[in-house]
C-alpha cells in the first residue's frame, strides 16, 4: 500500500513538470548566441517547466528551472503599433523565472498597448547558491544575457518596426535587479563580441524596476548596492515596490529614493521625484514574490511606494 501511494506521489509530481518551456502557439523562441554561451555553467538537470500552486491573484503560476540555453520571443503590438518595445525579465530568484506571471501575461498587455515586448528567457541553470551562481557580480550570465538581447533587438529594430530610440526593459524581483544592473553597465560588454548586434548600444532607453531585489546592502540603512554604479547616464527609472513586506523581503523604495539622493551631486544635473502612490490591493492579490495584480487612485492610501528616478 505504502509502495503504490509513492508511485503515485512521484507520478503526480513528475506530471506536474513538462520539458522545456514553450511559448503559444504563433511565437517562437530565437537562441540568443549562435554558438557557445559565454562563461557557461552546467545546469542542474535537464530544463522543465512546472506549476507553483500557490495561488498570486486566485491563481497558480508557471515557472521554469535549470535553464541554460537563453532564449528571447518577441510579441508584436496588436492594433496600433506605438515603435516603442519592453525587453522583460522574469523574477525568480535567479533560480526560477516565473514565465507567465511575470513574463507572457505582461507581455499580453503590453503588445495590447501598441508596444513591442521582447521576452527573456535568461539563464538560471542551477540554486543561486550555487559557486559562480546568482546576481551579477558574482555571477555574469543574466547580465549578458540582458546585454545581448538589448544589442538584438536594434539590431532588428527596422525588421521588427522598433524605433531604436524606445527600447526600455522591465523586470520583477530578480528582474528587477537585472533592470538597474543593465541600466548601470551597458558601455562594455562582458563577454567578447561575436557579431555586429554586439556593437549596437545595449543601453536602455528607460526602464522599471518592480519590487526588485539585490539593491541594498543594509536593511537599516537602505545603504545602494555599489555594484549598481548610478551615473547621470543611467536612464529615466521608474520603481515600484510593496511598504507592508517582512524586513530583508522587499525594502521600502523610500530607501533607495534617500540613497539615489544623497548620491545625485555626483550624477551633474540628477533630479530625483518621488510621491506617495495609492495602490489598492486586495489580500489575495499579494504573495510573498510581490504585487500580482493593482488598481485604485493615486491618492489617499499609502500602503506602497512608488517614484521616479531620472539621471
Amino acid at each position: 500500500m505504502i509502495f503504490a501511494l509513492c508511485v503515485v506521489f512521484a507520478f503526480s509530481v513528475l506530471s506536474a513538470q513538462t520539458p522545456a518551456w514553450q511559448p503559444s502557439p504563433g511565437h517562437t523562441q530565437v537562441p540568443l548566441w549562435p554558438g557557445a554561451v559565454p562563461n557557461a555553467r552546467p545546469a542542474k538537470g535537464p530544463e522543465k517547466t512546472g506549476t507553483d500552486t500557490s495561488l498570486v491573484a486566485g491563481r497558480p503560476w508557471v515557472y521554469v528551472s535549470n535553464v541554460s540555453r537563453p532564449m528571447m520571443t518577441v510579441y508584436s503590438p496588436t492594433g496600433k503599433n506605438t515603435g516603442a518595445a519592453v525587453v522583460v525579465f522574469p523574477g525568480g530568484g535567479y533560480e526560477i523565472l516565473a514565465i507567465d506571471l511575470e513574463g507572457t501575461k505582461v507581455c499580453d498587455w503590453l503588445t495590447s498597448k501598441g508596444i513591442t515586448c521582447v521576452l527573456l528567457k535568461y539563464r538560471v541553470p542551477a540554486p543561486r547558491l550555487t559557486p559562480s551562481h546568482g546576481a551579477y557580480p558574482e555571477s555574469p550570465m543574466a547580465l549578458e544575457d540582458a546585454q545581448r538581447t538589448m544589442g538584438l533587438v536594434r539590431f532588428h529594430a527596422a525588421e521588427w518596426h522598433i524605433d531604436p530610440h524606445k527600447i526600455g526593459v522591465l523586470g520583477f524581483s530578480a528582474g528587477g535587479h537585472l533592470v538597474a544592473a543593465i541600466s548601470t553597465h551597458f558601455k562594455k560588454r562582458l563577454y567578447t563580441s561575436v557579431d555586429a548586434a554586439d556593437k549596437e548600444s545595449c543601453r536602455p532607453d528607460f526602464a522599471v524596476a518592480l519590487y526588485p531585489g539585490h539593491l541594498w546592502i543594509d536593511d537599516q540603512k537602505f545603504e545602494l548596492n555599489p555594484n549598481v554604479p548610478v551615473t547621470r547616464q543611467t536612464p529615466p527609472t521608474f520603481f515600484a515596490a510593496g511598504g507592508r513586506r517582512p524586513r530583508g523581503q522587499h525594502q521600502p523604495l523610500a530607501g533607495l529614493l534617500h540613497c539615489a539622493e544623497k548620491r545625485r551631486g555626483s550624477c551633474g544635473d540628477a533630479f530625483v521625484r518621488a510621491r506617495r502612490a495609492c495602490v489598492r490591493t486586495a489580500p489575495h492579490e499579494v504573495s510573498r514574490h510581490g504585487m500580482a495584480s493593482v488598481s485604485g487612485d493615486l491618492a489617499g492610501d499609502d500602503r506602497n511606494d512608488s517614484g521616479m528616478i531620472r539621471f
